[in-house]
């Protein structure tokens, strides 16, 4: 589920190949500021669809020429980066 918070779109459960279609649309249509941080302090499980889903949003801002940045990262999604290199690609906050 994805929910705007104040300053944050805020994402809580699963982030895997079930719900990444959904993830990905609703939260690229919340693209609305220059710079969205997307909480993921909530986040259940990931697999790795959440880091599709995490790029998808990264590509949606670019086009739009704004940014995205990743706040409260689960652990399993930063192994998972790490485990296919692209640390470095995620948008840390």
């Amino acid at each position: 589920m994805i929910r705007e918070a104040g300053d944050r779109i805020e994402v809580s459960g699963a982030m895997t190949l079930a719900s990444a279609k959904a993830l990905l649309e609703s939260g690229s249509s919340l693209l609305t500021r220059n710079d969205t941080v997307f909480d993921l302090s909530d986040v259940s499980e990931v697999d790795s669809s959440g880091l599709t889903v995490v790029f998808g949003w990264v590509r949606a801002a670019s086009r739009q020429g704004k940014q995205v940045r990743i706040s409260n990262p689960p652990q399993n999604l930063l192994s998972l980066a790490a485990l296919y290199g692209v640390t470095e690609l995620l948008p840390l906050a």
